[in-house]
């Protein structure tokens, strides 16, 4: 009897601990921008880390021009992980959605613009301008609107005197800058510094300026939790070719901007300068630290500025103990 008993908790353990290591799904579809602060994403997508990592997983990948396209295709399981501003992640979660931060890809990135005769030299002319963001209450829309709170502006959103025109292409800001359709821009780079080097704008507010410029992702690497119970391997496989993508990107600098210009080569027909790609680069730090106050601060702004209804508590939305295993070697 006592044998018996012995067979059938062994059972069970065994049984237990490949559910613990197994997984569930046999492809993977991974979402990022075409932004330069994206690098580890196309790093790991064009050199092929994700499927030297996933192996026997069918890995596809989306690119998104903003990241409420990210969360709708993360919500409705169109994509299960993959890299995206912490706004929209943040904005999400707040709202209800499932969703958990494994680490971070990039810090910085954002650059305040504005267009040559627009009348923009510093942020206390933005009153009766106007300005874009790639969206609405957006991780760049968020840290211009906060800049501007302290001059005292606040959009016409909020009964204010400056115009936000949300969810425009970062790759078509150009468009509007040329047609002065658009004042100013909070963008993403490398597209920037292409609006300043290429069409002449003037740099408002310098990266590291910008409010949690330093400090804040600007990428944050993200999935659900329901993905992750499911898959823990898988997520695990994948950070590990996150973090080799974030480490060649340090030692084959010149060959990631090479890298990254194809790629919006592919999706767009159209190059960018390199001399734009370098001076970008200079302003983002690809890395997989994870400021989790930051994140905090910026929630509590995004508050502030009635983005959000309720103060936040980010509780439970970021965990970055698997990848800090990885990282450890662990």
């Amino acid at each position: 009897m006592k044998k018996l008993f012995s067979i059938v908790v062994l059972s069970l353990l065994m049984g237990v601990l490949a559910a613990c290591g197994s997984n569930k799904t046999d492809s993977v579809s991974i979402g990022f921008f075409p932004n330069l602060d994206h690098a580890a994403a196309i790093v790991g997508k064009e050199k092929g880390f994700f499927e030297e990592e996933m192996k026997g997983i069918d890995v596809e990948y989306t690119s998104f021009p903003n990241g409420n396209d990210f969360i709708e295709a993360l919500d409705s399981n169109g994509i299960q992980i993959g890299y995206v501003g912490p706004g929209p992640a943040i904005n999400y979660f707040l709202a209800g959605g499932d969703i958990v931060v494994l680490g971070a890809a990039a810090n910085g990135a954002t650059l305040i613009v504005a267009r040559e005769g627009s009348g923009i030299e510093t942020l206390e002319d933005f009153a009766n301008k106007s300005f874009c963001t790639p969206g609405n209450g957006c991780t760049h829309n968020v840290q211009l609107e906060i800049m501007l709170q302290d001059m005292g502006l606040t959009t016409t959103r909020r009964g204010g005197v400056v115009d936000h025109q949300p969810r425009v292409n970062p790759a078509n800001m150009m468009i509007m800058f040329e047609s002065g359709e658009i004042d100013a821009a909070a963008a993403p780079e490398p597209w920037g510094t292409y609006l300043v080097e290429e069409f002449g704008a003037k740099v408002i507010t310098e990266w590291n300026d910008v409010y949690l410029g330093e400090t804040l992702a600007s990428v944050v690497v993200v999935t659900t939790p329901q993905f992750l119970k499911e898959n823990p391997e898988t997520v695990d496989q994948f950070l590990k070719a996150h973090k080799r993508a974030v480490d060649y990107t340090y030692e084959n600098t010149e060959d990631t901007l090479v890298t990254i210009n194809e790629l919006l080569f592919n999706l767009s027909q159209q190059r960018l300068p390199q001399s734009v790609l370098e001076n970008a680069w200079k302003r983002m730090v690809v890395t997989t630290e994870t400021h989790a106050d930051a994140l905090q601060a910026w929630a509590t702004a995004s508050y502030e500025l009635d983005f959000i209804d309720k103060e936040p508590n980010l509780e439970g939305f970021v965990d970055t103990s698997r990848l800090d295993k990885i990282i450890a070697g662990n």
